[in-house]
């Protein structure tokens, strides 16, 4: 891993500091993924089974899982590792929960009722990567969401081993959080299916899901076409930032930088803090644990894009976290919640020495779709009101347009929207002839009762 200082740095040397990885939008790589999106708009599943061949390298019978293979991924699998699935679905709930909008209705003037009603996508495409390897708890966390928000159908896409099945653990969250249908399928031309849908896949109207490069790209020109799909969030390859003190333990700050560079070659790590002794004992067990890890040779790759890097103080790493805007950040300093305030662009915060960033990844309950390379700026993680439409409604009443209506008018003559002015205006003299009517009536019965 890099060492660097960030007070001696200049600003260009800073923003190289702070750089991702090289990738998503060069031009081979749009290309290519351009190309693939159109054939499989042009060619549908026959295109899909070709893909299928050439990227992962499976021949396929069927696109769809069956029902015998969901029966036998369930016999498959371990009894423990089933009961983990469902004590981690359970909290994934709990917390999802607890934090779902919810509808809303207020009165903004007397007769002017507004409200917000909540509306689940009707259709949603779920992406759960099985590259270097699979990841059922990327399905929890789009199933579980999907489920509460109560979508009209849940379509999941998960590519196939070289067997030509998907993984057990995966197929076995999604027949329990209420996936209706689950596709063999991988890549950019999984997110084209589902983005424009096939004489098997049908047409999603939102996309969910980390992946790779191809992926991401994917999403993103298919969220950029009107006859394509919305997306979740535009994020990249997996990433966390540390920011430790004297007192961390360097065996456990080690330990999470690592979780983060296993994940791909193109993940980043950084670490943040004001102990030089830190980032020194922090990268020697970073080397040390490296090399006892099965998938060595990945982190290794990530951790030579990844940082070191000495600061001031920790409120001056704070700056720098925000400016990076992690993925994940984690806060290994004696007192974390005294840096949380301070905090204003993460994806999702770990605060202490007992909060590891894998507890997030699988089970504390909260979700693990965050957005990546930056975009923590400025997107949410995933949840239940990502799975829904919030709609606003009002009603008036006669009293309510006469309250408000005169307001609006001034406003859209202001705006040389005479149209606009006009929609209340006609209202408001139809009540005022309304009102004379009702005093002629009443006048006149009143004179023939005398």
């Amino acid at each position: 891993m890099k060492r660097l200082d960030w007070n001696v740095l200049d600003e260009q040397a800073r923003r190289t500091a702070l750089a991702r990885p090289a990738q998503l939008r060069a031009d081979a790589l749009r290309q290519s993924v351009e190309q693939i999106i159109a054939t499989v708009r042009e060619r549908g599943d026959e295109a899909l089974f070709e893909f299928s061949a050439k990227y992962d390298r499976c021949v396929l019978e069927a696109i769809e899982v069956t029902e015998a293979e969901f029966a036998a991924a369930e016999a498959a699998l371990d009894p423990a590792l089933k009961a983990a699935i469902h004590e981690a679905a359970a909290r994934i709930e709990i917390f999802h929960r607890a934090t779902a909008p919810q509808p809303v209705a207020v009165e903004t003037a007397g007769g002017v009722r507004v409200e917000r009603v909540l509306r689940a996508v009707a259709r949603v495409g779920l992406y759960v990567p099985a590259g270097s390897a699979p990841l059922p708890s990327t399905a929890l966390m789009l199933g579980v969401p999907a489920l509460i928000a109560g979508c009209r159908e849940v379509v999941l896409c998960s590519p196939a081993r070289a067997d030509g099945r998907c993984d057990e653990a995966v197929l076995y969250v999604a027949r329990i959080t209420g996936v209706h249908k689950v596709f063999k399928l991988g890549g950019a031309q999984a997110i084209a299916a589902m983005a424009y849908g096939t004489a098997s896949v049908p047409k999603c109207d939102k996309l969910f899901g980390p992946g790779n490069a191809w992926v991401t790209e994917a999403k993103l020109q298919v969220s950029a076409d009107p006859e394509g799909a919305a997306i979740d969030m535009p994020a990249g390859p997996s990433e966390v930032l540390v920011i430790a003190d004297e007192a961390a333990n360097p065996v456990f700050v080690a330990a999470d930088l690592l979780s983060q560079a296993e994940h791909g070659p193109d993940s980043q790590v950084i670490l943040l803090s004001p102990s030089y002794a830190m980032l020194d004992r922090v990268a020697g067990e970073v080397e040390r644990q490296c090399a006892e890890l099965p998938r060595c040779a990945i982190a290794l790759q990530a951790l030579a894009q990844s940082r070191l890097i000495a600061v001031d103080s920790l409120e001056q790493a704070v700056e720098v976290s925000n400016r990076y805007a992690p993925e994940h950040l984690i806060l290994q300093v004696a007192e974390p919640r005294a840096l949380l305030d301070g905090i204003d662009s993460a994806g999702s915060i770990f605060l202490g020495a007992w909060t590891p960033e894998s507890v997030g990844d699988y089970c504390s309950g909260s979700n693990h779709v965050l957005p990546t390379y930056g975009y923590a700026r400025s997107y949410s993680g995933v949840s239940v009101a990502s799975f829904q439409k919030q709609i606003t409604v009002q009603e008036l009443s006669a009293e309510g347009l006469r309250a408000i209506g005169p307001c609006a008018a001034i406003l859209a003559a202001a705006e040389q929207l005479e149209a606009h002015r006009r929609a209340v205006t006609l209202r408001l003299e139809a009540l005022d002839q309304m009102v004379l009517n009702q005093s002629v009536l009443d006048r006149t019965v009143s004179e023939r009762l005398t």
